[in-house]
């Protein structure tokens, strides 16, 4: 009888595990991973990006998930980077400040070669990081499973 009572009770804590489990996922929420494309010098097309940051943020939050977001800028899109010539650069400061899981990369070919013609080191704001090509890492984010936007 001991043995009967036993496996029945096995039996139903597994069922119970199986049967939580779901609920478990849905508590826990689900993390997105979003890489944002900018390559354009346009104020319009920098502040949609930050834009599209808010607003996917607010969303994910408001559903109960993490969302992972790399704005990633090269060409004439650095310009939203540089110090002193960023027309979204107060956004950016407090956007850093306010989101632990967003970046921002600069390309560091078009840094390169704009420092190259000014014929001087071109900065880049302290809130982004230089990697060694823009397009590259949007082609390393999507193959690690990153959605890709362009605004």
């Amino acid at each position: 009888m001991n043995f009967v009572k036993t496996t029945f009770a096995a039996l139903a804590l597994a069922l119970a595990g199986v049967m939580m489990a779901p609920l478990a996922a849905v508590a826990e929420g689900k993390t997105h991973h979003v890489a944002i494309h900018v390559d354009q010098g346009d104020p319009k097309v920098m502040n949609l990006a930050l834009n599209n940051v808010q607003n996917i943020r607010k969303y994910y939050e408001s559903v109960g998930d993490d969302v992972v977001i790399e704005v990633v800028a090269y060409g004439p899109g650095l310009k939203m980077f540089i110090p002193g010539k960023s027309p979204v650069e107060d956004r950016i400061k407090t956007l850093s400040l306010e989101l632990d899981n967003l970046s921002f990369s600069a390309c560091g070919n078009t840094r390169r070669k704009m420092s190259e013609k000014l014929g001087h080191e071109v900065p880049i704001m302290e809130e982004a990081s230089v990697v060694p090509s823009g397009v590259v890492r949007l082609i390393e984010l999507q193959e690690q499973g990153y959605a890709y936007v362009r605004p």
